[in-house]
């Protein structure tokens, strides 16, 4: 038995040896020292933030300090954000239109938001679409509908991540949020494509999270948004979120935009600089609910 228990730890021993020899990097300067909140002087790119998740999220940077570059696909709906948001931290904010669905136009911006902020640390990839519809309905939208929902949902954020890992790279310690949904987790009737890209959101996350780890100074994450009062649920009735919030959540209510915004901050802070590849539901308890 002895003989046995000292093979074991040989082995043991071993395995650490082999490990010692691989190569590491080193933790973000000065981050074992103190609990570092501060964004100040930071740039971020925030895709959909004309409205809803996007914009509380790029109001909450600004209030934070962080000059944010404003993308969405309605000129004025971007430039009125930028406006709010100047009106109360001055030059903190610019706006690009970019549809994000055309791959060309997001290396443009990308490439024109980095000149002009002269580098990156943060990227929030929210912008997303839900068209409806079954999987199965016989109105010939089913393909049209798949297709779009696909670029910009998944395709968008990988061209996007590729696109501004060279400015990340030369940030000390930089941030790639991917916004992905519940739906991950728990999936409703005749919305097959907006569950299957927003699922594969998490796969895209843990893909790049592997590829960047090596270099030590790009964490990349995943939220999951449950149900929440934006402009993707308005033409559900009242009526219909208070049903669905009692049946489904476990706090049995719809989530406002800045509670899932206050999450995506929280990972973007220097404290979260060991989270990494982590799937994070901003749900109110509805996951729990179905397990």
């Amino acid at each position: 038995m002895a003989n046995k228990s000292d093979q074991y730890a040989r082995q043991a021993l071993d395995r650490l040896d082999i490990l010692s020899h691989l190569s590491s990097v080193k933790a973000p300067a000065g981050r074992l020292t103190k609990l570092s909140r501060s964004l100040s002087g930071k740039k971020a790119i925030v895709t959909g933030a004309a409205s809803g998740i996007g914009e509380e999220t790029a109001k909450l940077l600004a209030n934070e300090g962080v000059r944010v570059a404003i993308l969405d696909l309605d000129h004025c709906k971007v430039q009125a954000v930028v406006d709010e948001i100047n009106a109360v931290h001055p030059q903190r904010a610019e706006g690009w239109v970019c549809d994000v669905a055309d791959r060309e136009r997001i290396k443009q911006v990308c490439k024109e938001v980095i000149e002009a902020f002269g580098g990156l640390y943060i990227l929030i990839n929210n912008a997303g679409v839900s068209f409806g519809g079954g999987a199965f309905d016989n109105d010939g939208s089913f393909e049209s509908r798949w297709d779009k929902t696909l670029d910009i949902n998944l395709s968008a954020l990988a061209i996007f991540i590729r696109a501004c890992v060279p400015a990340l790279l030369e940030s000390e310690a930089a941030r790639v949020v991917n916004i992905a949904s519940t739906e991950h987790f728990v999936t409703g009737p005749a919305n097959a494509a907006y569950s299957a890209t927003k699922s594969a959101v998490t796969g895209l996350t843990r893909a790049f999270a592997v590829e960047l780890g090596k270099h030590g100074n790009i964490t990349v994450n995943t939220i999951c948004p449950g149900p929440i009062i934006t402009g993707m649920t308005a033409r559900i009735s009242p009526e219909q979120k208070e049903a669905y919030a009692r049946r489904r959540v476990a706090l049995r209510r719809y989530a406002d935009a800045e509670e899932v915004a206050q999450m995506i901050v929280n990972v973007c802070l220097p404290a979260s600089s060991y989270r990494h590849d982590t799937t994070i539901p901003v749900d109110g308890g509805m996951t729990i609910r179905h397990t």
